[in-house]
């Protein structure tokens, strides 16, 4: 009798612990991710936005190569209308990475792309691409690495399952304490 007691007033605690720390890591790590790409979209709208009134890409490439497997910084990246290289500030392994034909054909279609691009194991950007017209319609993608954000992620990851537990524990013995008096 104790046990099922016990039990039916400390499941739906432990469901609803469970399903609310679920909620707030989502929420969360959802918010952090989303915001990895602010910088970029700011930097994709206002080059596009050149571009389209004539701008050469060269006018808005920086003068180093950002190797996206070490580097922080925001690279950039240009392509005609059928997707071809034009330049790009980006390198990995000594070259350009390429960018699979999909995100121009959805970008084309959807003016805007945002996505996480993997062109290698362990190198993760968050990547903002957009369609540019013109007398040269093309594209530009802004990207940057997301090694900083997935390591807050983990430490939100860490920080909400320590926070599951404790509460857990503490519902429980609650539970305990209370079924005893």
């Amino acid at each position: 009798m104790f046990r099922l007691s016990f039990l039916k007033i400390w499941l739906p605690l432990a469901i609803t612990i469970t399903f609310l720390s679920g909620l707030i890591y989502l929420v969360v790590q959802q918010d952090i991710r989303i915001g990895a790409n602010d910088p970029q979209i700011q930097i994709a709208e206002d080059i596009a936005s050149q571009l389209a009134n004539g701008q050469n890409p060269q006018y808005f490439m920086p003068l180093t190569k950002t190797d996206i497997s070490k580097s922080l910084a925001n690279y950039v990246m240009f392509f005609n209308q059928d997707g071809g290289l034009i330049s790009s500030s980006a390198s990995l392994e000594g070259k350009s990475p390429t960018v699979p034909q999909g995100v121009f054909i959805t970008t084309k279609q959807n003016h805007e792309t945002r996505f996480t691009w993997q062109p290698q194991a362990g190198v993760r950007s968050a990547v903002v691409a957009i369609y540019y017209k013109g007398a040269k319609p093309g594209f530009v993608l802004v990207g940057r690495s997301l090694r900083e954000i997935e390591i807050r992620e983990n430490q939100q990851e860490m920080i909400v399952l320590m926070g599951w537990t404790v509460t857990m524990l503490m519902s429980l013995s609650s539970v305990f304490i209370i079924n005893k008096i």
